[in-house]
């Protein structure tokens, strides 16, 4: 069995009272966190997850997978399969042909490792409905490859389709004949295809974040282990991973935060302390930090908070500032109270109600607002008195909407200030229930897409609602509604923030009460 040891952070150098600290900066600036690994010199000192996410749940890994993708190109390199500074039409033929732009002729493997193609960005988001792969050699260049850093997804995913078709495999399933079975990798994970039938090798890896944690591992290790079996194996080629971990292309110009400013390497990135991250988008982040023999891994929904990603990086690269380089062998007292201290937060960690900050409403517990309680005597629908005498904060609002092009034509609110509350919309096509909760996230399930969700909410003012809700699955992302109360009508803004669905959710409602 491929695992790691474990032991008290002392043991390795890092106070407990900063793995807390690292903990609660990140509730309090209301970082989504959805889970957090951390190992120091081979050994194990967290693995936390935030509920409802346990060590169990599949994460979507987003660009990780471009790391991946390298690796199994990597092994293909070596068995003599490809050339990596041969032009990408050479093993595509038929995507090129006389008219194809010679730009995108000099494009080179090593090029597409290096994200420096002729593209701007990323070839298929320009008509997703058309052959993913094949955009990448019809799209207009945007300047000669070998020359400028541009995060270009679609680069990624044509190696992925090349490794598909030099193999015959699924590119997981090649990599786990490979590699990955040496690591006990989760024979569970799988990558997300796209319309055309190839793995999305740009962002579509489903792991656990413990998976990622062992490719870290073994990258740190320049590719040789002692695997699941006690053999010692090499298992990828040291000098590609020299090579993918070093600075290689310029990302000053592109970078959106610090962290992503200090340089490229083949599908791996470099970081402000002279190490490596494996990253993907929403605080995917696998970060190696060689001086300090740090590896952490942590997963999150950064999506639609600007510079969230650079908050992870900072509260991490704080805590090295504590770190000892000698090991502690005999735990004090002091030391044992700071690492149980520790684990009293680290073993309550949950996905976090939404968190405003001025609020103008601080609403009482176990309370709604008056004004909402209020206008339970316009609607139809049954309310505490009727339902249940028990629950004297709940109110059921019902609202006839307006036409509007997301085809919904009904809006039930059950508001209970104490136990699930549910926001539902209707329609001719698609009906949803959402539940969310004022005092405990709630668990749901959109049964269109299969997906979990997670939801909380807040009220901003005592006519206003803010809801919160968590994507958890293949589409990792996030919905917010917010409800603006009038006397007799209701105004709806919804906002989704997911790469590819639930785009029912995107604009405006507006509804007037079904009266008595």
């Amino acid at each position: 069995m491929f695992s790691f040891k474990k032991t008290l952070p002392e043991k390795v150098g890092i106070p407990s009272s900063c793995i807390k600290e690292l903990l609660l900066y990140l509730d309090k600036k209301g970082i989504p966190m959805h889970s957090l690994l951390i190992m120091r010199n081979d050994k194990l000192v967290l693995e936390k997850y935030y509920a409802p996410y346990t060590a169990d749940t599949l994460h979507r890994m987003f660009s990780i997978s471009k790391s991946f993708t390298g690796l199994a190109i990597s092994l293909l390199a070596d068995e003599g399969k490809i050339d990596l500074d041969e032009s990408i039409t050479t093993y595509f033929p038929e995507y090129a042909d006389i008219n194809t732009h010679k730009w995108i002729k000099e494009t080179t493997i090593r090029n597409m490792l290096m994200m420096r193609t002729c593209h701007a960005s990323t070839t298929y988001k320009v008509d997703m409905t058309t052959n993913w792969t094949q955009s990448f050699f019809t799209v207009a260049p945007t300047h000669k490859p070998g020359t400028v850093f541009h995060y270009d997804t679609s680069a990624a995913h044509v190696l992925c389709a090349l490794v598909e078709k030099e193999t015959g495999m699924d590119i997981l399933d090649y990599l786990k004949e490979k590699v990955l079975k040496y690591l006990d990798f989760s024979q569970e994970s799988y990558m997300i295809k796209d319309p055309f039938g190839t793995s999305i090798g740009g962002s579509g890896l489903m792991a656990l974040p413990m998976d990622i944690l062992k490719v870290l591992y073994l990258i740190s290790k320049n590719g040789t282990v002692t695997c699941s079996d006690g053999v010692e194996r090499t298992l990828i080629n040291p000098d590609y991973i020299i090579e993918a971990t070093s600075n290689l292309s310029d990302t000053v110009m592109t970078g959106p935060i610090p962290s992503e400013a200090c340089g490229y390497g083949m599908q791996i990135w470099k970081n402000e302390k002279n190490g490596f991250v494996m990253y993907g988008l929403g605080g995917q982040l696998a970060i190696s930090i060689p001086q300090k023999d740090l590896l952490i891994v942590t997963t999150a929904d950064t999506q639609g908070m600007a510079g969230a990603n650079q908050v992870i990086y900072d509260a991490i690269y704080k805590m090295l500032r504590y770190m000892n380089d000698t090991p502690v062998n005999d735990i004090s007292d002091d030391n044992k109270s700071s690492y149980e201290a520790m684990m009293e937060v680290a073993n309550f960690l949950e996905i976090s109600l939404p968190r405003i900050q001025n609020c103008s409403y601080k609403a009482d517990s176990g309370e709604l607002p008056g004004f909402i309680k209020d206008l339970a005597s316009f609607t139809n629908y049954p309310n505490s008195s009727d339902e249940d005498p028990k629950d004297t904060a709940f109110v059921s609002l019902c609202y006839f909407l307006s036409d509007n092009p997301k085809g919904f034509d009904k809006l039930h609110l059950k508001l209970s200030a104490e136990g699930a509350s549910t926001i539902s919309l209707s329609g001719k096509t698609d009906s949803f229930n959402i539940n969310f909760g004022f005092n405990k996230m709630q668990e749901g399930l959109f049964s269109k897409y299969n997906n979990p969700y997670t939801a909380g909410a807040v009220w901003l003012r005592e006519n206003v609602l803010y809801i919160r809700v968590h994507l958890i699955g293949e589409c990792v992302g996030s919905i917010a509604f917010e409800l603006y109360f009038g006397e007799k009508d209701i105004t709806v803004f919804m906002k989704k923030i997911e790469e590819t669905y639930f785009k029912e959710f995107d604009g405006h409602l507006y509804g007037v009460f079904e009266q008595n």
